[in-house]
């Protein structure tokens, strides 16, 4: 991941964490819902990095095609 991709996801969990700290949530729908609102908010920041540079923030390079090229021994 580029730096770039990493950014709305760091947004993301931190937002998550502070949510559930915040709301005290306990159990797994008030926690799913904490991850559901950070990935919200994380989706909203991706967006709006792209709007603003005009640039997708999902880049091609994915670590699966990057680590399948063969190793030499």
């Amino acid at each position: 991941m580029t730096d770039i991709e990493l950014d709305p996801d760091h947004v993301g969990r931190a937002t998550t964490t502070t949510l559930h700290r915040d709301r005290e949530s306990q159990g797994m729908e008030p926690l799913r819902k904490d991850a559901k609102d950070g990935g919200a908010v994380a989706g909203r920041t991706r967006k709006d990095i792209e709007r603003q540079t005009g640039k997708p923030v999902v880049s091609p390079r994915n670590f699966k095609r990057l680590g399948s090229r063969r190793r030499r021994d």
